[in-house]
């Protein structure tokens, strides 16, 4: 009897913000008469050197607005990933979080791990697209980060701003209640066996609250 295969998921999603500057350059030649490519190409004919300048000369000479002059900017000076595609984005993926577990983090990869498996384990609807320096998950909103904050431990923020129930100490705030950001608590753990039950308690708390 042949054996089946067993189709797993993939590990991280292609990031929510690619598809935001996609559809944003595929409109660019109807809103602006320029696509993306051609705006690249003034930038390099017409504009100033620096990417700052640039930005500038985009908003002020071009009419460009804001978002728009800085993403040109960012790409006519070969940087920026969210306008390359899901596939390359999920290429680079894998890379923003080799690159954070480099040379003095690769102790912390174990914890990393292991986080990882316990978000995706919530539900079948959990996203994870990292970007260069945190690694998000996604249900319908961020729910959660991970951050290697340095060699000896990573923080595992998470959205609490409506918790049903008191927060104990160990969940140390982030500034995120009054700046009114997503991420309003963290744990800080240094090895394995701090991710326990109230971690993963917590955890799915804060993807409940993103119903």
């Amino acid at each position: 009897m042949a054996r089946q295969t067993v189709k797993r998921r993939p590990l991280y999603s292609v990031h929510p913000s690619v598809a935001m500057v996609q559809a944003w350059a595929d409109g660019l030649p109807d809103k602006t008469g320029r696509s993306l490519e051609e705006w690249i190409a003034l930038v390099h004919e017409e504009g100033p050197a620096s990417e700052k300048e640039r930005r500038n000369w985009l908003k002020e000479e071009q009419g460009l607005g804001a978002n728009a002059a800085w993403w040109i900017a960012e790409r006519s000076s070969k940087k920026g990933w969210m306008d390359d595609g899901p596939e390359a984005y999920l290429k680079s993926a894998e890379g923003y979080v080799a690159t954070m577990f480099a040379e003095g983090k690769t102790g912390m990869r174990p914890i990393f791990d292991e986080l990882l498996r316990l978000g995706k384990d919530l539900a079948s609807d959990v996203k994870v697209s990292p970007c260069q320096t945190i690694v998000p998950l996604y249900r319908q909103r961020v729910f959660a980060q991970i951050k290697p904050a340095d060699g000896s431990r990573i923080d595992l923020g998470l959205a609490l701003r409506d918790a049903p129930q008191a927060i104990p100490p160990r969940l140390v705030e982030t500034g995120g209640l009054e700046k009114k950001d997503r991420i309003t608590h963290r744990f800080s753990l240094v090895k394995i066996g701090d991710i326990d039950a109230e971690v993963r308690r917590w955890f799915k708390v804060a993807y409940d609250l993103d119903a």
